[in-house]
Order: C-alpha cells, then sequence, then structure tokens
C-alpha cells in the first residue's frame, strides 16, 4: 500500500541501460540518475481512454491530466509486475499479465525545476470496459478518472495543452499508432 513517509528505493541505470545500483526515488531525481517506469492505457470497446487527473500532492506535474496508470518500477522488481501492481494500487482494478499489451519503450529525459526526470519506459495497453462508478481510486495518487474520446485526447496531446502531462513525440506516435492500428479499425 502507499505510504508517503516511506523511503521507495528504485534500480539506476547508465545512459546504455546497464545497471549501476539502487537509490531512493528522491535521489534520483535530485541527481538525474536513469530509472525505469510503467506506463498504463485502458482503453474501452468504444475506442475511448481512461485518463487520471493527477493530485494537487503529487511533486510533478500536479492536477494535470496523464495516462490511465503510471508508476517507478521498485528496486529488484520488473515493468509487468509494476504495471499489474500500480493498476491495482491506483485504481483498485485486479488485472494479470496476460490483460496488458507492451506497445514499446522509450528513454524521455525532462527537468522541471529542481527535479530531473531521466525515465526508461514501458508503455502497456490494457483493452477492457469499465464502471468508473465502481472504480476506487488512490487518493494519494490520483484525483480523478474518466474516459474520453481517442480524437479528444489526440488534440489535447498534440496541442501540448497545459492540463494534460507532456508526452515526449516517440511516445505519442507509439500510442497513437498502436489505437489507430489495433483499437480503432475493430470498433
Amino acid at each position: 500500500m502507499y505510504n508517503k513517509f516511506m523511503e521507495e528505493y528504485i534500480d539506476i541505470y547508465d545512459n546504455e541501460g546497464n545497471l549501476l545500483g539502487k537509490k531512493t526515488r528522491k535521489e534520483s531525481h535530485e541527481n538525474g540518475f536513469w530509472h525505469k517506469t510503467v506506463h498504463v492505457w485502458i482503453i474501452n470497446s468504444k475506442g475511448e481512454v481512461l485518463i487520471q487527473k493527477r493530485s494537487t500532492q503529487k511533486e510533478n506535474n500536479a492536477n494535470k491530466w496523464s495516462g490511465s496508470v503510471g508508476g517507478h518500477i521498485s528496486a529488484g522488481d520488473n515493468e509487468i509486475n509494476t504495471a499489474i501492481k500500480e493498476t491495482e494500487e491506483e485504481l483498485n482494478l485486479k488485472l494479470s499479465k496476460e490483460d496488458f499489451v507492451e506497445i514499446g519503450k522509450i528513454k524521455h529525459s525532462a527537468t522541471t525545476g529542481k527535479y530531473i526526470n531521466n525515465e526508461i519506459k514501458t508503455i502497456y495497453v490494457v483493452k477492457m470496459d469499465l464502471d468508473l462508478n465502481k472504480i476506487k481510486i488512490q487518493k494519494e495518487e490520483l484525483s480523478e478518472v474518466k474516459f474520453i474520446k481517442f480524437n479528444e485526447l489526440k488534440e489535447l496531446i498534440e496541442n501540448k495543452d497545459s492540463i494534460f502531462v507532456m508526452l515526449p513525440e516517440e511516445y505519442i506516435k507509439l500510442l497513437f499508432d498502436y489505437i489507430n492500428l489495433k483499437i480503432i479499425p475493430g470498433l
């Protein structure tokens, strides 16, 4: 369970992706160490995408809309286990590894003030229908969730709307290509 007072350790990597050891999440962001994260996008049978509004308590991109689920990979853990764990923690959804489709990995670097975020992101898509009234969100991480039409999401991201967390171009291409090729044709 989430505990904002507990030190979270994450594995750190060099620029080539070689494991260097582990540091606290805070140290990793203060020093710009490369680390791994997961991002999950839940898409329903109508082609709508579940987005979350980040909590006002978040240290980075507070109160902005983002993908369905996201999180840092704890030291010694792996991508799929983290995707499962974060989906359960943030949305109270119990899924299995078969529910997740990995659509790609990217490296991304961004700096906001003293916050240096060098991430190796693994991006997943989950296709499922949800009743949002039955979702129990983790209030420390997010304040609300909603489904948005794919075209609306695409417009928000492509126009770099300030209400949405900025995503790197290669990330956007992976996500939009997957939705256009694998999700939309099936509707």
